[in-house]
């Protein structure tokens, strides 16, 4: 008789709860806390749920109070997003989930009592049309996010190239700045950190879609129907929860497996979680839509987003196949909360807090590269030529790999090797290289109030055309005339010059599928080890490039190239 080593249950408190539990986690070792005796995430728990008793012994404890000081920061933020005291929302899924359980394992007489709940139920998480009903939701929402953000897009970008780049120029003439203190804060911060910034209005518009999702009770519809899908990977639908919190960022969602009781099926979710379309992938997208698909772009956009997850599930087949067979079967219970109105606090606190880390992210990380870009692209002093530089060098040495897709310019595989630090980089890097080495137009002088006027005037503008074409989505209703061409950015204009629309499909799956960022990495290196943040690098690259390589060649034989 063998004696199986026995995995410990985890009970998932839901998205924003999971967060501050791995934060906690986190701090542990931040802060070199000795937790003695103490299971990491009981007392993570506990420390949220503020327990008298065990708040006492901890702030006995050598740095004690900065953990302590951390859980009560994370204990108010959850208060104020869910409207409940911390202990309260832990107990609901306790008790949630003790509920579903004797559901399932009890049975009762029959009651002929239907509520709304169940009979939409019904429809969302039907046997066949459930999964249907969840492609159509997310190609709605990322309709709503391209269509509706575009207006704001276009006015961001018209801001940030014109008056706030009007005001720098103005400035470094006043104090007489030398041409190549010019060129770095105009050619280099400003079109690098510019041109990923132009996004956030799309940003905050997906943010805002995927918290009513979460908040209004779909989100766990979503992982009950993906179950029966996920079983073919071997995985379970609570893998899929990890996976939609990937659209979002995929740190936390590497983390958030920790809620998945085998290490097996937490090291196969992470290996997953990457294909999952973050939104630091979403400005390359919404560039290449805009300069090539027009008024698709949003469908092309949803298929990238599709195409995430049926790779996802591809490769899942793979490595339940070879390096990650399935042990022992474990049942999956999820409680199916009712549908209930998304609170409008907590789905702006959710939009908010999501756009203000991609934001800071473009001030500190994004700042420091396209600092970094400018240097490596001027080097050595005084190059006349781009391609030249050491950055152009280096990009033309790795181009050719990039030929049998599609896109085998230096600037194309620079582009792709800084994306590497972070997705978004891609944008500002091609920002950098496209625009900032371009001669500006000369423009007519404006006066700061004028400046002024001319955001606001521009702002309203965008507001009052967002608001048609979301009221076009009414049936019968006909207020955006769709044979009038979108306005693009200006790297959209720049990129119809180096790209057809075939070569800039191979492009987009390519950066979709290619090696994760390495705060991903990180995460991955962290929970499970070096070997498998070295696997997720090396096997997400070679799929990158052979699907890039089969769209690319397979689109040119069917005669799209």
């Amino acid at each position: 008789m063998t004696n199986t080593p026995r995995t410990l249950f985890r009970l998932d408190y839901g998205g924003k709860i999971e967060r501050e539990i791995a934060r906690i986690i986190a701090s542990f070792e931040e802060n070199k806390f000795d937790i003695q005796h103490y299971p990491q995430r009981w007392l993570a728990i506990k420390l949220l749920e503020s327990d008298a008793d065990i708040l006492e012994r901890v702030q006995a404890m050598p740095n004690g109070a900065q953990v302590i000081t951390l859980a009560q920061q994370g204990a108010e933020k959850i208060k104020s997003m869910l409207g409940d005291e911390v202990d309260m929302l832990t107990a609901d899924h306790r008790y949630g989930y003790i509920n579903g359980v004797v559901r399932q394992a009890l049975h009762r007489p029959h009651i002929d009592r239907i509520t709304l709940t169940d009979r939409v139920d019904d429809i969302v998480t039907h046997k066949w049309f459930g999964l249907p009903f969840f492609f159509a939701i997310m190609y709605v929402m990322f309709r709503l996010v391209i269509d509706v953000s575009a207006p704001f897009l276009d006015w961001t970008d018209a801001v940030i190239n014109g008056p706030i780049a009007h005001l720098f120029s103005y400035l470094l003439n006043l104090v007489l700045a030398p041409a190549w203190i010019h060129s770095l804060i105009i050619d280099g911060i400003v079109a690098g950190v510019g041109g990923v910034l132009v996004f956030v209005p799309g940003l905050l518009i997906l943010y805002f879609f995927l918290a009513l999702l979460e908040d209004s009770g779909y989100m766990s519809r979503a992982a009950f129907v993906m179950d029966r899908f996920m079983r073919v990977v071997g995985l379970h639908g609570k893998s899929f929860i990890p996976m939609i919190l990937g659209f979002g960022c995929a740190v936390p969602a590497i983390y958030a497996t920790r809620t998945i009781a085998s290490r097996r099926d937490r090291i196969l979710t992470a290996l997953l979680v990457p294909l999952m379309s973050c939104s630091a992938r979403l400005p390359v997208y919404v560039v290449f839509g805009l300069a090539f698909f027009g008024t698709h772009a949003g469908t092309v956009i949803w298929a990238m987003y599709a195409l995430g997850i049926l790779i996802a599930m591809l490769s899942g087949m793979v490595f339940t196949r070879t390096l990650l067979k399935p042990d022992a079967s474990s049942a999956f219970v999820l409680e199916l909360p009712p549908y209930r109105q998304p609170s409008l606090k907590s789905v702006l606190i959710h939009m908010w807090e999501n756009t203000r880390e991609f934001v800071r992210k473009a001030g500190t990380v994004i700042f420091a590269a396209s600092v970094i870009m400018w240097l490596l692209l001027n080097l050595p002093w005084g190059v006349s030529n781009q391609r030249d530089s050491y950055f152009g060098i280096v990009s033309s040495a790795i181009s050719p790999v990039f030929a049998p897709l599609g896109f085998d310019s230096w600037e194309t595989g620079g582009a792709l090797v800084t994306g590497f630090i972070a997705k978004e980089i891609v944008v500002s890097t091609m920002s950098l290289i496209y625009i900032g080495g371009e001669e500006a137009a000369p423009v007519e002088p404006t006066t700061f109030s004028e400046d002024l006027i001319g955001i606001g005037q521009g702002f309203v503008e965008a507001t009052i055309n967002s608001g048609r074409i979301l009221l076009n989505i009414i049936p019968g209703v006909n207020l955006v005339d769709e044979e009038k061409e979108a306005e693009n950015t200006a790297l959209s204009n720049a990129l119809r010059e180096h790209f057809t629309p075939l070569s800039a499909v191979s492009m987009l799956v390519f950066v979709l599928l290619y090696v994760p960022c390495v705060a991903t990495l990180g995460a991955i290196k962290h929970e499970f080890g070096t070997s498998w943040a070295v696997t997720s690098a090396v096997y997400q690259t070679a799929v990158a490039w052979v699907v890039a390589f089969v769209v690319y060649q397979g689109g040119k034989l069917l005669g799209f190239g």
